[in-house]
């Protein structure tokens, strides 16, 4: 079995990450793909989106692929979502697979400050995808360029969620950037219409 891991805010979850993940999944021929959106995001500097809205979201973004399996793991598991002990369950869920982390170049910038990034590095490979804003790779550690890792090819795709939400607040046109049952969901329930990022 080839497992992936696809961790993040999901808040909300765009078509970057639903190329991301179709990517993933072509590229490293996954028997699964774990969506997973973060429970208590230890490294973000505002509040998210309450879990269930986020995980609604996600299956609707990732309804039309049959080998994701969105995942509300971290959304209930108390504490500081971390990765490494995400990826411990799923090594007793399904033992003797071959387990890959999928992530956005602009994630992978900070995988060494990532709790135990070690001990991910040894139960998991890395998949990296550049889907980030040109120039961002400069800032990525140099360190990478001396770790073995996969490289995801999928064209380049600036999106941000801050803009989303942003957009969402002046009444933008979204079609473009999510699925249309995300948007109808962020438009049944009156999501993002704060000011608060």
């Amino acid at each position: 079995m080839r497992i992936g891991l696809f961790g993040g805010a999901f808040d909300p979850p765009h078509n970057a990450h639903v190329a991301l993940a179709e990517a993933a999944l072509r590229q490293l021929y996954l028997n699964v793909l774990h969506v997973l959106p973060t429970g208590d995001a230890w490294h973000k500097p505002r509040d998210l989106t309450p879990g269930h809205h986020r995980l609604a979201m996600c299956q609707q973004a990732f309804e039309s692929f049959p080998n994701v399996v969105v995942d509300d793991l971290e959304l209930k598991r108390p504490g500081p979502s971390y990765t490494v002990d995400t990826l411990a369950v799923l090594r007793e869920r399904y033992a003797g697979a071959e387990f890959f982390v999928v992530l956005g170049l602009d994630q992978a910038a900070q995988f060494v400050h990532w709790h135990q990034s070690d001990q991910i590095l040894a139960w998991a490979q890395l998949a990296i995808a550049d889907r980030s804003l040109e120039g961002q790779e400069k800032a990525a550690s140099p360190e990478w360029h001396n770790r073995a890792h996969l490289h995801l090819n999928m064209p380049l795709m600036p999106l941000s969620a801050t803009d989303i939400r942003q957009r969402c607040r002046t009444g933008e046109d979204l079609s473009s950037l999510l699925s249309p049952a995300v948007i109808q969901y962020i438009q049944n329930n009156h999501l993002y219409l704060d000011n608060h990022d």
